[in-house]
Formats: structure tokens, sequence, C-alpha cells
């Protein structure tokens, strides 16, 4: 409690400061603009004396202010109201007048009216001032969160609330099981350490954390999409090729997500994780949800019953909401700049540019997405809902341009830690109980890309080894993120990427898709899955280019006489079938699953042709991102396959001792579990009509 306070009290200094500078700053402008207000004496002073004058005039105003005002409004308060609003402006500008005749400099200067104008001003400003840097102030943020929540409750009265606990599932974007146990014992995240049994609880853990591993496509729109509606059946990666319909699918593109939830729904007949009062919040899909807010799988609809966009408009309805966004937004930028500043300047290595656009789409997603997804949450809990789910991007945005344990995705960290402990705070008040479960939906390997370490871009080296002219300039590959795609989302932009319907032509190239550490060659002319054969027969080089380039891990390819066949350096080379933890042939550097994972996507009707996997270093934990990414995800290889699922002592294990948790599909049945233990919503329900319509 003591640090607590002394924290609260040099908060209240600081703003104390800021508010006393502003009004400096104000005066000096006032009494360049108006005539009738001088700070310095007929003879001409120095810019210091001047800002002197201007500093100790605005202090005793803002002193005679605290105190003479509350006796003032004390004796007046029987004088009529009409009155009392004429009578302030006057008696501000007479504590003005006040204020320069007694400043030691002595050389203030204002006619009486001047000093009402100069007085009104300057209250203004310092009002808004301090009103702005109370609400950039956690504390002072949830005592309003509270007395909403009070008045709420008090509309609410006589409203039978539920007594069974709901249940918040908070997803802390690309953060793995070792980050987020690094970040709790560096004491970057001291509510989930407190939670784990950390100081505060007496040593008494109220969660307990399991990790889990991904699928083969170790992404967001894999791994949510299993965890919301219980398939990712045919996801193979982040954006792939499909030759049916001639076009690419990429999981943050709302047209494709809307079409890969229709499937979900389609294959498993389950309307989705939260069909019974649930809400979805900064998800790529909707989990069945009828609450949304920044889904992007509907922002593909148009008109104003788009419902993908409404939670900024409620967010940023409440001018403090707008205010204490709008300062962080713009010091996330000048953050951005600086840090990636600095890096240059000490040469780090790894690394990416981070220019243009970038600082925005950073601080929106560090900023803007987050504090309009936490307070969704917020009002959803104070609201009584039974599940939601949201997503916080802020974490994976930033480690994919500044490396998975870098400084500034520290500082990420650090501010989703104190998002955890705000709702944590909030549930207190909320009108029923609530089981705050926090996960991840993959991890990040670091590394620098393939581009950085060869000089040419796997689609070159696809090029080559089809004995295709290379250019001689590299061409970077476009890098998308749901941040990115969020924005676009909210500013009402497509979210599409160049290329992306293919029609076959006589003389047809590969196309060449990356998703991480993993790469997609698919042939557009042929109309079926191509075959080892088929490939060796109309491309001789290709496969071996790709097999023993020593960025490449291992190569998946289907064979007519073996079915799925795993390539490695070196001649080496494995049915699917025969491959397993005891035998890992070419996978051996890929852990445990990994033989799993494959033979699961080779099953897949939209596999690429041709699958590549980059190397992995098992000592350093390195991978080779095909994307301009120093921390990437979306293959096999490092921290990006190993999430986190931290829940509460008061639901049961998530899996037995001994057992892996393994796929985003089993983490759903876990969460689905849950829920009926909470005596929620029972999901999953049949899809409604709408939804199951093409």
């Amino acid at each position: 409690m003591g640090g607590r306070r002394w924290r609260r009290l040099l908060s209240g200094v600081w703003r104390s400061i800021a508010v006393w500078a502003v009004s400096t700053v104000t005066m000096l402008v006032l009494a360049g603009v108006l005539p009738d207000f001088q700070l310095e004496s007929s003879n001409g002073d120095s810019a210091t004396r001047i800002a002197v004058t201007a500093g100790v005039g605005a202090a005793v105003f803002g002193l005679l202010s605290s105190l003479v005002w509350p006796l003032l409004v004390r004796a007046l308060l029987l004088v009529p109201a009409l009155v009392l609003g004429l009578l302030v402006f006057f008696l501000n500008g007479s504590l003005l007048l006040i204020a320069l005749r007694i400043n030691p400099s002595g050389q203030g200067e204002a006619a009486p009216e001047t000093a009402v104008v100069v007085a009104a001003v300057m209250s203004a400003v310092a009002s808004a001032t301090g009103g702005a840097l109370a609400v950039r102030d956690d504390d002072a943020y949830r005592r309003r969160l509270y007395r909403l929540a009070d008045r709420r409750r008090r509309r609410g009265d006589g409203q039978a609330w539920p007594s069974t606990p709901g249940a918040v599932f908070l997803q802390l974007d690309g953060v793995g099981h070792e980050v987020l146990q690094e970040a709790v014992a560096k004491g970057l995240m001291p509510t989930v350490a407190q939670w784990l049994g950390g100081p505060g609880e007496g040593g008494r853990p109220t969660h307990r954390l399991t990790p889990w591993r991904t699928d083969w496509s170790s992404q967001t729109g894999a791994s949510q999409l299993g965890i919301l509606h219980g398939s990712n059946h045919d996801v193979p990666a982040f954006r792939w090729y499909e030759k049916d319909t001639h076009e690419v699918m990429v999981c943050n593109r709302p047209s494709s997500a809307a079409e890969l939830q229709r499937r979900a729904i389609e294959y498993t007949g389950d309307g989705g994780l939260l069909t019974v009062d649930g809400a979805s919040r900064g998800n790529l899909f909707s989990g069945g949800a009828d609450q949304l807010a920044l889904v992007l799988s509907m922002a593909a609809r148009r008109g104003r019953e788009n419902r993908s966009r409404s939670g900024y408009f409620a967010y940023f309805s409440d001018p403090a909401n707008a205010v204490r966004t709008a300062m962080s937004f713009v010091a996330e930028v000048l953050r951005e700049m600086g840090q990636s500043t600095w890096a240059r300047m000490k040469k780090r290595r790894p690394r990416v540019k981070r220019g243009g656009l970038y600082p925005f789409v950073r601080a929106f997603a560090t900023v803007v997405e987050r504090d309009v997804v936490v307070a969704a949450v917020i009002g959803d809990m104070l609201a009584g809902r039974n599940a939601v789910y949201a997503d916080l991007v802020a974490y994976d945005e930033v480690a994919h341009h500044s490396g998975p344990r870098s400084r500034d995705a520290e500082k990420v960290l650090e501010r989703l830690d104190r998002s955890l402990a705000l709702v944590a705070k909030v549930a207190e008040h909320a009108p029923r109980p609530y089981r705050i479960v926090v996960l991840s939906d993959h991890g990040q390997s670091p590394g620098e890309t393939f581009l950085t370490r060869y000089g040419l871009s796997l689609g070159n080296l696809v090029r080559a080894g089809c004995g295709l002219p290379v250019p001689r300039k590299a061409q970077r590959t476009h890098s998308g993120t749901e941040a990115r795609a969020a924005v676009r989302a909210a500013l009402r932009r497509p979210v599409e990427e160049r290329g992306e319907r293919h029609r076959p032509s006589r003389r047809s190239e590969p196309i060449v898709l990356a998703s991480g550490n993993l790469g997609l060659v698919s042939f557009p002319d042929v109309p079926h899955r191509m075959s080892r054969e088929e490939i060796d027969r109309r491309h001789p080089a290709l496969l071996s280019t790709l097999a023993n380039h020593p960025g490449v891990g291992f190569v998946l390819v289907r064979s007519e006489e073996y079915g799925g066949l795993v390539l490695g350096a070196n001649g080496a080379e494995a049915a699917v079938d025969q491959l397993d933890d005891a035998r890992p042939g070419p996978l051996a550097d890929f852990g445990p699953g990994a033989a799993d994972a494959v033979r699961r996507t080779h099953s897949f009707p939209h596999v690429a042709d041709i699958m590549v996997n980059s190397a992995y270093d098992p000592k350093e934990g390195e991978v080779l991102a095909f994307e301009e990414q120093i921390g990437s995800h979306g293959g096999l290889g490092g921290p990006q396959a190993r999430p986190f699922l931290l829940s509460p002592v008061a639901l049961s294990v998530p899996v037995e001792d001994d057992t892996d948790l393994v796929g985003a599909e089993q983490v759903h049945r876990v969460l689905r579990r849950w829920l009926r233990e909470c005596d929620g919503p029972q999901v999953p329900l049949a899809a409604p009509a709408d939804e199951r319509a093409a």
C-alpha cells in the first residue's frame, strides 16, 4: 500500500508540474497576442527574465485558484446560478491581477478586461491539460470505470444477474510460453506473477500455466479458427493459392476470413465457442458471438449494419477515452521513431526496415486497438455476458519488427500486463463473478530473414530452380500482419494483396507465397496437386535446389509411389506415413510432434504443390523468415510453435499429467469444457441458417 500511495503522490506531482508548464506557455503566448497584457517592463527584459515572470505568475495564479476557489464557492452558494456564472470570469481576472501584483519580478501588467480574458483561457487550458493527464493515469481511469459500474448497477436494480461465473478469454497474440516465463521472472508482468503465486497473494497461485503445441501452420488464422470454431481443417498457411477458384486466400483479409469461418461452421456443424450471449472483440473470426467489435470476418460486410467497426465509434464517442488514446498514440509513434533510430545507430542485427507508415501501424496495434478492445471487454463484463474472447495484437506486431526478446517487445508486455490488471480489477465490480483465462495463439521465433542471409528471396530461388530468369534486384516479400489488416478495415480500405487472382496461361510461372518461415509453391496451370514425378519431369532441378539449399530445412511434396514425401538435404527423403518421433528423418531438428503436424497438413485439399519449411538452428532457436520479419511464425522450428494457456485453478486441468496439449482444435475442446463447468452457455450450438448459407 505504501508503494502505491507513493506512486499516486508522484503521479499527482508530475501532473501539477505539467499543468504549470502548459499554463506558463499559455501566458507567454497570450502576452504576445494581447496588447494590454505584458510580462516585461517598458525598457524591455531578456527572454529568460520574461520566462521567469510567466512561470512565477502561472504558479501564483494556480496556487491562488486552488486556495481561494473552495472558500469562494462556499461563500457564494446562495448566489443565483446566473449571477455566479458571470462572477466567475471577474473573480478569475481578479486572481490573475493579484498574481501579477505579488509576482516577485514585478514586471507583470494587464488591463482589468484583459485579465478576465487571460484568466479564462489559462483556466480552460489548465483544466484540459489536467483532465488529459488524469485519463492517461491507469488509477484515475480505473476509478472512472468503477463509477460507471456503480451507475450501471443502480440502473439495473431489480435485475436478476446470474450467480454462475462467466468466462473472459484474453489472447495475447504471439506471446510464446518461454517469453511469458522470462517476462514473469524479470518482473515485467507482475499481474501474471501474482496469479502464478508470486508476491501479493501470499504465494498462493490462482492460475496455472500450461504450454501447448500448435499445428504446422503456427499463425493466428489457423490457431484462432480452431480455438473459436473447433476446426482449422484445410488451413495450410497464412496465405495459400487455391487452384479451384484461382484465388489466394489470406487469413487476415476480410473476405477470406469470412469464407474460412463459413467452411469451419459447415465442417463442424457448430456455431462456435461464443454462440450463447458471447462477445468477440478484436478477432479474425466471430466464434458465433452476437456482440461483435473489430471482427475481421465481419469487415467484408458493407452498409450501416456492419458491426466490425462499431467498437471504434462506441469507444471514441467518450471524450475521455479519445484524449487518453490520442495522447498514448502520439507517444507511441515518437517512441517507435526513437527506438528504430537508436537501433540503426547501434547497427543492431538482425534488423528490418521500420520506416514509412510502420510507426503509425505499430501505434494503432499497441494503443488504439488495445484500448478499444480492453474497453469493450470491460463493457461486456459490466453487462454480465457469459463468454468473451478478445485478441490483443500489440506484442505480435512489435516482435515482428524488433524481435521477440527485444527491449521494445518487453515494454509492450509491461503495458499488456497493466491491461490484464485493469480487467481483473473491473471484474471485482462486475454483476457476476468471472473466470479470466489468458492464452496465446502461437509464439515467435527469432532470426534474420532468408533474403538478408542469402541475398535472394524464396521466390527467386524457385525461379532459379525452374530455369526462369531471376531479377538482378531482389524484391522484398510482402509482410502482412493482423495489425495492418485491422488498420485497413478500420479505414474501410480493402485488405488486398497484388497478384491475388491468377489465371492459367500458356507459359505459366509458379506462384510463391510466404507465411513466416513457411513457403508455398503452386503451379496454377495444373488443376490438381502436382506430384514429385510431375515436377521432376517439368523442372528437373527444382526440388533438389530447394531441398539442398542451406536455408531450407525440409520440403513436402506428393509422391505417386509413397504418398506424402519429405525431402531433406543430401538426398534424404522419407514417406510421411513412416515418420514419427522415434524415426523423424529430415524432421529431426524440429522436435516432437513435427511428423504428426506435417502428416495432417499433407491431407488438406488445398495444400500447395511444394511446401517449404526454412532451416532451424536448435542451438540458437532461430529460423529464417521468408517475409521481412526478424520475429516470425507460421511454420515449424523454435518457440513459434509453443504458445501458452494460463487458466484459473478453479477450472479443471487442461490435460492430464504427462500429456501434451496439441493443436488449436484440442484447445477449443478444453475451453468448451470450462464453459460447461462455469454453467455458462452449452456450446457449440447449431449455426444460424444465414451463417450456413453459402
